[in-house]
């Protein structure tokens, strides 16, 4: 499994990056709601994409065979979850949710950049090279 994830320690290091400049900049735009919401989005990002790599890379590796109907499901699942959040917290007065907004925005593309950057780089084989 660990040759499924080889992806996240660049991932990881790009969103701690990112966050070591939108937390100041969240704090300076709406004060401790900015933080939070930036701390909020930044985290929600997180969750998501590990959730998913972890997901695919476990049925990739127990059943090749449901990889899509579950990472379909587990798409389906996580958006409801993440429509919920987001529905709830809009009713709600809430000053962070600006800055949250913006920072899944950032956050997303962060992850996907150091992702898309991470697959680029890797050596991986045509075939599968037996140990």
């Amino acid at each position: 499994m660990r040759k499924r994830l080889r992806h996240l320690p660049a991932c990881l290091l790009a969103t701690v990056g990112l966050l070591v400049l939108a937390l100041p900049a969240g704090f300076l735009w709406g004060g401790a709601a900015g933080l939070s919401g930036v701390l909020a989005g930044v985290a929600l990002v997180v969750m998501s994409y590990l959730v998913s790599s972890l997901v695919v890379a476990w049925v990739d590796l127990v059943n090749r065979a449901a990889l899509l109907p579950v990472v379909l499901l587990t798409y389906v699942l996580k958006f409801t979850v993440f429509g919920i959040v987001m529905w709830t917290i809009s009713t709600t007065d809430w000053a962070g949710l600006r800055a949250m907004g913006v920072a899944v925005i950032a956050g997303t593309i962060v992850w996907t950049t150091a992702q898309g950057w991470s697959i680029l780089r890797a050596k991986i084989p045509y075939v599968e090279i037996e140990p």
